[in-house]
Formats: C-alpha cells, structure tokens, sequence
C-alpha cells in the first residue's frame, strides 16, 4: 500500500466510526481525540477498523502511536512496508 492508500483507508475507517465527521478537514499532526472530540470507544472502533482493513494487528501498547492521523499512516507503513 502507498502512503495514499494507507491515508484513504484511514479516512474510510474514521468516517465509518463517526459518520457525522465526513466532509471535515482532518489535521494530520493534531490529535485525533483533540480534533474530533471522539471518546476511547470511537477510538478503539477506529483501530479494529483500521486492523480488518489492513490485516496489521496493533497492540494496546501502541495505540499512543496512533493518536494522530500522520502517526496511522507511519504507524501502517512501517507494517506493511509501503512505499
């Protein structure tokens, strides 16, 4: 996967965990929880999305990697070794 792809499908698994923020611009180096006002549930939601999209298991321990939408793609690159 490119790091396009990677941020479309992040995009995609976002949106189908908070429908209400599609058509939001989306800061990729601010917190996701900041940005979006989303609660841990959402969250959690967001990386089983992001885990069946992708197959990439993410451990507890590295979800603080993941805070940030820049954070998912580099996080899913360095796991799938996209380009």
């Amino acid at each position: 996967m490119t790091e396009d792809e990677i941020m479309a499908l992040a995009r995609r698994a976002l949106f189908e965990v908070a429908p209400d923020l599609e058509g939001e611009s989306i800061n990729p180096d601010e917190s996701l929880r900041d940005q979006f006002e989303i609660d841990s549930m959402d969250l959690l939601n967001f990386f089983i999305k992001l885990h069946d999209g992708t197959g990439v298991d993410i451990p507890e321990k590295d979800y603080a990697q993941l805070a940030t939408m820049s954070g998912v793609v580099a996080y899913l690159k360095s796991r799938l070794g996209a380009h």
